[in-house]
C-alpha cells in the first residue's frame, strides 16, 4: 500500500464506482495487503457450500465480497 489507509474497520463508507455505486455501509474488514475492503450489505455474492461436519445441510449462502479501496470514500457523520 503506497499511502496510509484512512479507512478502518467500523468506518462508514460510500461506494463511488461499480455496480453498487451510491450504496453506503460499514466496513467489516480491511485487507491491507490487497488494498481491499469488505463493506456490510454491499457487493453480495452467492457462495455454494457443500455439507460438512460444521454445516450439515450446505446450500447457497449470501456473502459479501471485497471491493478495491479506491472504489469507496469515507463518509463523515456530521
Amino acid at each position: 500500500m503506497s499511502k496510509k489507509a484512512t479507512i478502518k474497520q467500523g468506518s462508514t463508507v460510500e461506494v463511488i464506482a461499480g455496480n453498487n455505486k451510491g450504496a453506503t455501509g460499514t466496513v467489516l474488514q480491511v485487507i491491507a495487503s490487497k488494498d481491499r475492503v469488505i463493506v456490510e450489505g454491499v457487493n453480495v455474492r452467492k457462495k455454494h457450500q457443500k455439507p460438512s461436519a460444521a454445516n450439515q445441510e450446505g446450500g447457497i449462502v449470501d456473502q459479501e465480497a471485497s471491493i478495491h479501496i479506491s472504489n469507496v470514500k469515507l463518509v463523515s457523520d456530521k
